[in-house]
């Protein structure tokens, strides 16, 4: 529970019993009561009931220091490793000075994954609090012209902080689809998009359909196309290997290497529109999914070259920079203290940094973990999360709590004292007890996915993948590694081999039955929490060719 330093009186309107419902928090205690306020004030003959509830909400207006809800704000950088910024990686050679002062600020986790290594799939757990192989989405992901993904009935964030009181925005990259309005075969950019975030739960969004490297380019303001395209465009990878983008057709409102800083412009004008009404109880909540570090890597002035690595590297401090500028509005309008920001990342980092290159220079997007973006492997899915809320997560703390971005439903529906449904969130663990100083959550596995795929699930210190390779893009290869003849699945014990170096399946396996029990467990009840059984969205298949569930012990 934070608490508001506001100075000026509260005005305690409707509004605010309507969000409290039964439950009116002050300063340290929860006040509960069995019946609404307004039931208690109207209908009640216990003048005992009037007389507290008069008192109560008395003392609610009269005191100056009250219980709320946060603003919250979220961002998700896209591709950035765990190894790209210092709070995650003390041989980080990247100078990331503001991620840094949040993380001093704040919490940072040090075992947070992705439940896919990929973008579409993450954003989807993300957003649902829920595993994404669990959708029709079964590998890959969507590309700028695909249809939506996430039913308008499927809760999100969006409709859980609606739900809540909150004024709901989306700024960035959202790559989970929309609905395309056609003339024939050709988009017609005239007319309204439908199925866009509006329909989970955003009130306002502003967007791109895909990645940054997906056509077409253009921007759409809450259903309307911003500006017709005027042109068709694209650079390929012999023209530039860092800012290279597909062909097609791009707004005349687009500039492909101003995306960047326009969205955090964008972002922090939401956060300047929505300030006097957050500071009289009425809070938001801001998604903000960045196309950066992601192809095209397109760093600009003063920060290209300012790395003295490569222009990935200029493009991570060019995010941190702006990073910097969005918590800086926090700050001038006196919106700080009360809002909890989260930083993250949607998968690993891409081979598109340049490795190679990066790796000369002392630089490891993976921090030592094996594999990258794509990949099965803790590279792939192993990614930078910090949380920043004042007066509530002590400053400068880490934590290796198993933890998973699904989980940020969980934690939000608490916060804001939603209680659990049956449909929504159903692999997400609230990291609310984690905030407040405890070790770890309710979480005690984690399933993993790739590109391709392939399954991986972990229970403590061991991880079974359920591939024979990487099940992504690094060596070897899914084809290559079943040509070898390499087992078709790999046990590993994290604590012992963090870089996934020794396969153990023949060595343990009671370990290999029990954790293909627990996975098997998982998906067939369509949740990992405690709840009744629910469906998946599509029949899910993770053993491997030739593999058969074997009987336990």
């Amino acid at each position: 529970m934070v608490r508001s330093r506001r100075t000026e009186p509260l005005v305690l309107r409707r509004h605010h019993l309507s969000h409290y419902g039964p439950t009116i928090p002050y300063g340290d205690l929860l006040l509960k009561f069995s019946c609404p306020y307004t039931t208690l004030l109207h209908h009640s003959n216990n003048m005992a009931v009037r007389l507290l509830t008069v008192l109560t909400l008395a003392l609610l207006i009269a005191d100056p220091v009250v219980a709320s809800s946060p603003n919250v704000i979220l961002i998700m950088a896209d591709d950035l490793g765990i190894g790209d910024i210092s709070p995650t990686n003390s041989q980080c050679k990247i100078k990331t000075p503001h991620l840094q002062q949040m993380a001093n600020e704040g919490l940072t986790f040090l075992d947070a994954h992705t439940p896919s290594s990929v973008c579409t799939p993450t954003r989807y757990g993300l957003l649902t609090g829920r595993y994404n192989w669990r959708s029709r989405l079964a590998k890959g992901v969507l590309s700028g012209t695909s249809s939506h993904l996430i039913p308008a009935k499927r809760p999100t964030l969006g409709h859980l902080m609606k739900q809540a009181g909150y004024h709901t925005g989306m700024v960035g990259k959202w790559h989970l689809g929309w609905d395309w309005p056609r003339d024939g075969q050709e988009i017609d950019f005239s007319q309204p998009v439908p199925n866009g975030p509006n329909i989970n739960g955003f009130d306002y969004y502003y967007a791109h359909c895909g990645s940054l490297d997906m056509p077409p380019y253009v921007w759409v303001d809450t259903g309307r196309v911003t500006a017709q395209p005027d042109r068709v465009e694209g650079v390929t990878k012999a023209q530039d290997p860092y800012g290279w983008y597909r062909k097609g057709p791009i707004g005349a409102d687009f500039k492909i290497p101003e995306v960047l800083p326009h969205l955090f412009g964008k972002s922090v004008d939401f956060v300047k529109e929505h300030a006097e009404s957050a500071k009289s109880g009425e809070p938001f909540f801001l998604y903000l999914a960045l196309p950066a570090p992601h192809t095209p890597i397109v760093p600009v002035p003063p920060f290209l070259g300012a790395s003295e690595l490569n222009p990935y590297a200029d493009f991570v401090m060019q995010m941190d920079h702006h990073v910097g500028e969005l918590l800086e509005s926090l700050e001038n309008t006196g919106l700080a203290e009360e809002t909890l920001v989260i930083f993250t990342s949607d998968n690993g980092c891409s081979p598109e940094a340049n490795f190679k290159l990066l790796k000369e220079h002392g630089h490891d997007p993976s921090a030592g973990y094996r594999g990258h973006k794509a990949d099965i492997y803790e590279g792939g899915h192993r990614v930078p999360f910090i949380c920043r809320w004042p007066g509530v997560i002590q400053p400068g703390q880490t934590t290796g709590a198993l933890t998973c971005l699904t989980d940020v439903y969980a934690t939000l529906e608490e916060i804001t004292g939603q209680s659990k449904q049956k449909v929504g969130g159903e692999d997400s663990f609230s990291l609310k007890p984690v905030f407040d100083g405890e070790k770890s959550t309710e979480r005690d596995t984690l399933v993993s996915h790739s590109i391709g795929g392939s399954f991986a699930i972990r229970k403590g210190p061991w991880k079974l993948c359920l591939s024979a390779g990487s099940g992504g893009w690094s060596a070897p290869k899914e084809p290559d590694a079943k040509k070898k003849g390499l087992p078709a699945m790999q046990l590993f014990h994290l604590d012992k081999d963090p870089g996934e170096g020794e396969n153990l399946v023949d060595v343990h396996p009671d370990q290999v039955t029990a954790l293909l029990h627990l996975l098997d467990q998982q998906v067939s009840r369509g949740r990992c929490t405690p709840g009744e059984k629910i469906s998946n969205d599509r029949e899910v298949k993770f053993l491997p060719a030739g593999v058969t569930l074997p009987d336990l012990p």
